[in-house]
């Protein structure tokens, strides 16, 4: 029996040592099935600097469900630089609820996805200029559903973009003319070329301030285009007419201010005006001044291949919308200048002649009427004497 006893002691020790891993195991069981809580973050005199401790590592990215790659390094050099920086942002300033690791998900399918669901933060602090995109064309294309319509951060880096404007004026810098015109061509690249090529962007790459850059026609964030009939009856007079009408800026080239007086007073833009003032809203066929000089791609006059004052060019223009027209057809016009003695003599001393012959004839016929009526009145004056 003592011997048998022997032998079941260890056994008897095993079970009792199980039973308490058991209930162990039990009354552990709970702690572990709670939710694991996010660590938080390392507190710091610069908050950013645990933001950074992962998102300044080189290649740092996330695979997102399309495939595409999301980049999530962030060049510290370059945040410290922004105007963001310069202005004491902070990331969760624009990250809101990340302030623990694990971050909360973020379920996006691609990474024009995860652009779309992020850009609205700018309206916190930039209200206006997101207001006015609401109105722009930009957005009307979105929510039409053209999902590759610009954003804010389409054209602003959050994480680099430097000062626009200079504080002391408050106009842009002059770097951002040029600028601008690059970012608009990221998407319309096309036009980009046809701008470039044209005498306005040839001479904004020279850092000329007076020729006009993207944004000058088309606004800044309230973006306008060609589909609205508002916007095309309104360029001759806000987009044309703000420069080709200013004495002093079109003096440094020696180009005619008349150029809105001479198209109001021809049919044409005597029919525009009054689409305009009418039916705003209407579309019309009447032609307006990027009819006949372009629209991005504007040459000078005097080129030899397209410019306006080589006669056979002329005609090619009119016979876009007069197509029987002849040689004859457009040397009644007198472009946009006045005549004078330089351009179109015959017409100036014409003119001349009947500015002095006219007053001459009207105003001896009025000596005439005058003398006359004061001659019938003294012979009955005489008259009423006699009798």
């Amino acid at each position: 029996m003592r011997i048998v006893m022997q032998q079941h002691l260890p056994l008897s020790l095993l079970g009792i040592g199980a039973a308490l891993s058991l209930v162990a195991i039990l009354l552990w069981l709970p702690l572990f099935s709670q939710p694991v809580q996010a660590a938080p973050l390392p507190q710091s005199s610069d908050e950013d600097e645990a933001c950074l401790l992962c998102h300044k590592q080189p290649g740092m990215s996330k695979t997102l469900p399309n495939g595409d790659i999301l980049p999530l390094t962030v060049d510290p050099e370059l945040i410290q630089a922004s105007v963001h920086g310069q202005a004491g942002l902070r990331c969760v300033d624009c990250h809101e609820g990340i302030r623990g690791f694990p971050h909360p998900e973020f379920k996006v399918e691609s990474r024009r996805e995860a652009t779309l669901a992020l850009y609205g933060v700018c309206a916190k602090c930039h209200t206006t200029q997101y207001t006015q995109t609401q109105d722009s064309v930009h957005f009307h294309a979105l929510a039409s559903g053209n999902l590759n319509a610009a954003v804010c951060t389409d054209c602003h880096d959050p994480h680099a973009q430097a000062r626009i404007t200079d504080p002391q004026t408050g106009q842009p810098y002059p770097e951002q003319r040029i600028y601008d015109a690059e970012i608009c061509g990221r998407c319309h690249s096309a036009i980009y070329d046809e701008f470039v090529a044209s005498i306005h962007g040839n001479a904004l790459y020279q850092n000329n301030p007076d020729v006009p850059t993207c944004t000058t026609c088309h606004g800044v964030h309230d973006i306008r285009g060609p589909q609205e009939v508002a916007f095309r009856l309104k360029s001759p007079t806000e987009m044309c007419g703000r420069c080709h009408t200013d004495p002093e800026m079109m003096g440094k080239y020696g180009i005619s201010t008349n150029v809105l007086n001479s198209y109001v007073a021809d049919f044409h833009g005597t029919t525009v005006l009054l689409f305009e003032k009418v039916s705003p809203d209407q579309p019309f066929n009447k032609p307006l001044c990027t009819d006949c000089h372009g629209v991005h791609k504007i040459l000078a006059t005097d080129d030899p291949q397209h410019g306006l004052q080589i006669r056979e060019n002329i005609l090619v223009t009119c016979q876009r919308c007069h197509p029987t027209a002849t040689i004859n057809f457009s040397d009644a016009w007198l472009s946009h200048y006045e005549p004078s003695p330089k351009h179109y003599p015959i017409v100036y001393y014409v003119n001349l002649f009947y500015k002095i012959f006219i007053p001459l004839v009207l105003g001896g016929m009025g000596v005439f009427v005058l003398s006359d009526v004061y001659r019938r009145f003294i012979r009955r004056r005489k008259g009423d004497a006699h009798a």
